[in-house]
């Protein structure tokens, strides 16, 4: 990875690009501290250490601590990403959208442009209700009179147009930079993030060290933390780059008087197919009950059990946690593939699957190699998910930012970005036949 990005430092046009992506970066990182008004720091920074496993955690996680600073940033560009899903989920259910999908680069760009409208949209409700449960915190300087009315405008608005900004940087990346700008942003808010976790990391060793008759276990606990770490990435890359390739023969056809077809080639189907949206899908459900338990001040009998055993660090949150990642997986399968509809497109090819025949069967062939694949892939996402978890309550070093999610985006990101470079270089050092 470093010598191709030493390599593209030396080709002008991308060193330009480099430097344009990094110049969004420190931008983004300036906005995450620039503080919103009439907010209290202090006071929200002192109720965000009591929401990990909320959805407000979550934005936190995805920010890199920009929500607890109160800042310009504060909501991120979760709100994109929510619009993108639903957008996703609309292109299937709603035909027009279909139609709208299947019409190039023009249909691309009418639903980018409905998918901003959305995002604004939901940037407004969340920035609306997140100012609610800060006013009922008691973080928001005024709180009576046309003084809170003028500050929750203000705050709104602030919240909103950061959201709007941030989206508006990762569609210049995308233009002028390297990389998904989506995916730069979020990598960033993540990296921000790991010296806060190896920080925390250090403190257990530190208390190892100052008192080993009482906190002894964290010798070990603390480095083995590290080494998971490592071993976890290794994972993640293998599993990124692993596919099931289904043989594809096409038969040879004349037409006029050239002769097409008669290769073999293959049907590549990723392990990891759905990337890191089983794993969003199903922690933004789980993170509702805790959410809800951050606006009921004291529960009592019945609603005191059930928050707490929706808790990140309970086994019933675990299981719930592994099915729903396993039944998104599948779902996203169904919207990504169509089996008949790759069948389909198989035979009007003349191509075919050695030892199927076409048509259905062909179409109920690659179904089970779907279902297994995702199988494998779905039961990778929810061991690297939970596995914070299970570390977490067996060795007693719970309150590590870093979670399963935000290692699978990191890695993830980091290397669609390097092909990315790796494909523009090759590009550009493509020798052509006048050369």
């Amino acid at each position: 990875m470093f010598n191709t990005l030493k390599n593209a430092w030396k080709i002008p046009d991308l060193r330009k690009k480099l430097l344009f992506t990094v110049l969004i970066i420190i931008v983004f990182r300036f906005g995450s501290v620039i503080p919103v008004p009439f907010l209290d720091a202090s006071a929200l920074s002192t109720l965000m250490q009591n929401a990990d496993g909320t959805a407000l955690g979550y934005v936190n996680m995805l920010t890199g601590g920009a929500f607890s600073y109160a800042s310009l940033f504060a909501m991120g560009i979760t709100p994109y990403i929510n619009a993108s899903i639903i957008m996703q989920l609309l292109t299937v259910a709603i035909p027009p959208l279909e139609r709208m999908a299947k019409e190039g680069e023009t249909g691309r760009q009418k639903i980018a442009a409905i998918t901003r409208y959305v995002t604004v949209g939901i940037g407004l409700l969340q920035g609306t209700a997140y100012y609610f449960y800060l006013l009922g915190n008691h973080v928001t300087l005024y709180s009576e009179g046309f003084s809170a009315v003028f500050a929750a405008i203000i705050i709104i608005i602030a919240f909103s147009a950061g959201t709007a900004l941030i989206m508006w940087m990762g569609e210049q990346i995308n233009t002028k930079g390297v990389g998904n700008g989506i995916s730069i942003i979020l990598f960033a808010g993540i990296i921000a993030r790991m010296p806060v976790t190896f920080g925390q990391v250090w403190n257990y060793f530190a208390a190892a060290l100052e008192s080993p008759e009482s906190y002894g276990r964290y010798f070990i606990f603390a480095p083995l933390f590290i080494v998971l770490f490592l071993a976890v990435i290794w994972v993640i890359i293998f599993m990124n780059d692993s596919e099931r390739r289904i043989p594809v023969q096409y038969a040879k056809r004349v037409v006029g008087r050239k002769m097409y077809g008669g290769q073999s080639t293959h049907l590549p189907i990723k392990v990891t197919m759905s990337g890191v949206m089983p794993i969003i899908f199903a922690s933004s459900i789980l993170s509702i009950p805790s959410t809800i338990r951050m606006f009921v001040p004291n529960p009592t009998g019945f609603w005191l059990g059930f928050f707490e055993a929706f808790s990140t660090s309970g086994w019933l949150y675990s299981v719930l946690y592994l099915l729903l990642i396993v039944v998104f997986a599948y779902f996203y399968m169904t919207i990504q593939y169509n089996p008949l509809e790759i069948a389909n497109n198989l035979r009007q090819n003349n191509g075919a699957i050695p030892g199927i025949r076409p048509g259905k069967p062909t179409a109920d062939f690659i179904s089970k190699i779907l279902s297994k694949v995702t199988l494998i892939g779905a039961i990778f996402l929810a061991v690297v998910a939970i596995l914070p978890i299970i570390y977490g309550n067996l060795t007693g070093m719970v309150g590590l930012t870093m979670g399963g999610t935000s290692v699978i985006i990191m890695v993830g990101v980091a290397l669609e970005t390097v092909k990315q470079i790796e494909s523009q270089m090759m590009m550009r050092h493509y020798k052509g036949f006048l050369d």
